[in-house]
């Protein structure tokens, strides 16, 4: 019986991205040296490290690998299904990304459009500056220098920040203000950002933080739809990803992975919380989705906006967004360096573009790849990244908070995958 439990996993996957099936070899990839990345996972699994996994690896059309590892929930001792649903966390933003260029190439947005033309509360916003007098710090409110821009929400150059990491007196702000509310609606939202300061002058420092949000809130503004129906009805329902929406029902629920906690502790619950459903359709977190689902949204970049015969960007567009879009001389904010290998950073030969990290330079970032691959994961662990030079998509759905552990995994997934390769 187990030496069928690899075929049927791969076929489950392959049914689901409808990508042909293939052995590694085929794929370009040496079984033996695969056989490492099962050997790791199952190995972890087996040792308490995680508590599983799904992984698919998708190459030249074809799936050269699909497996899933260990337990969806291992307090309820239920196994890992091949379809398991993740909470995806920011794996969300190049799906928002995504929303807003279909808008773009429908002639409804531009990227150099002032935020203020469809959300005008954040027309006259303000920048806190911190001073440091005798010890205390103080917050200093000065006008924005220029307008937001679409652009600069799909870059992170907005200015806003994640009141959730760092302790700065704007991310005070934040906090006390619960922008990450998830009984919140994304007009709520804004409504809250149009009170507080910025973080950064607009356009001048990378801050990773809620401007995906406010884009996705700019998506629901110009086509009259809530971010789930956008998403629901115009990228999952037409890309066939039945698993992928900010909502679930019962059945779906059934198939959801836990993080793994230490016995007898409390359940910890980051995202979607299926006793209590949001309200809050996070365009910068707030997604469920699947490996299987994930892989075609994969396809469809890596196939330049198409796929099965369904477009949804251009060819053009997919380029312009996967592209570095970092002003030169750009700041970083201070929580840059959390960001792990996937933060966009000159001395990483990396850079960002809309709703996503590249790979500009080669020989300076830590884990294999390609100049133009292009990447990015979730807080809650997920990892994808689709590398055009080697036609390859790579997909880890994992429930790991710690963010230690996460960039871990990241980088033995690149170095095992990699090393595959013939």
């Amino acid at each position: 019986m187990k030496s069928i439990v690899p075929l049927l996993a791969t076929v489950l996957i392959m049914n689901a991205t409808t990508a042909s099936s293939a052995t590694p070899a085929a794929a370009g990839f040496s079984p033996e040296r695969l056989d490492r990345l099962t050997e790791k996972f199952e190995g972890d699994v087996r040792d308490g490290v995680i508590p599983g996994a799904v992984v698919l690896i998708v190459r030249k059309d074809q799936v050269a690998y699909a497996k899933h590892f260990g337990a969806r929930d291992k307090e309820k001792n239920a196994a890992m299904p091949a379809n398991g649903i993740f909470r995806i966390a920011s794996m969300t933003k190049p799906v928002t990304s995504v929303a807003a260029l279909m808008l773009m190439e429908e002639g409804r947005l531009q990227l150099g459009d002032p935020v203020s033309k469809y959300l005008p509360q954040l027309k006259q916003l303000q920048v806190g500056v911190e001073k440091n007098d005798g010890g205390e710090r103080t917050l200093v409110l000065e006008p924005s220098k220029r307008e937001m821009t679409v652009q600069d929400l799909m870059r992170h150059t907005s200015g806003f920040t994640y009141g959730i990491f760092g302790d700065s007196l704007v991310q005070r702000a934040n906090r006390a203000a619960n922008t990450m509310d998830d009984q919140q609606t994304n007009a709520e939202l804004i409504d809250k950002l149009a009170k507080l300061p910025l973080a950064y002058q607009p356009g001048t420092t990378f801050e990773y933080g809620m401007s995906t949000d406010v884009l996705g809130r700019i998506v629901e503004v110009i086509s009259g739809m809530d971010l789930n129906q956008f998403v629901t009805q115009r990228i999952a329902k037409p890309l066939r990803m039945p698993d992928t929406a900010f909502l679930l029902n019962d059945e779906q629920v059934s198939r959801l992975a836990e993080p793994q906690r230490a016995p007898g502790s409390p359940a910890v619950v980051v995202g979607y919380n299926p006793a209590k459903p949001p309200k809050w359709f996070s365009g910068g977190g707030g997604l469920l989705s699947t490996a299987n689902d994930y892989a075609r949204f994969c396809r469809m970049l890596l196939n330049g906006g198409e796929l099965d015969g369904v477009r949804l960007l251009s060819r053009k567009s997919v380029e312009l967004m996967t592209h570095n879009h970092l002003p030169p001389g750009v700041g970083y904010g201070g929580f840059v360096q959390e960001l792990g290998l996937t933060a966009p950073l000159p001395q990483l030969g990396q850079g960002y573009g809309l709703g996503v990290g590249v790979r500009i330079e080669s020989g300076r970032a830590s884990v294999p790849g390609s100049i133009g691959d292009y990447f990015w994961g979730g807080a809650t662990g997920p990892y994808f990244w689709i590398d055009p030079q080697e036609q390859l998509i790579a997909i880890m759905m994992l429930q790991e908070l710690n963010i230690e552990r996460r960039t871990y995994y990241r980088s033995i997934m690149r170095n095992l995958v990699y090393q595959a390769l013939q």
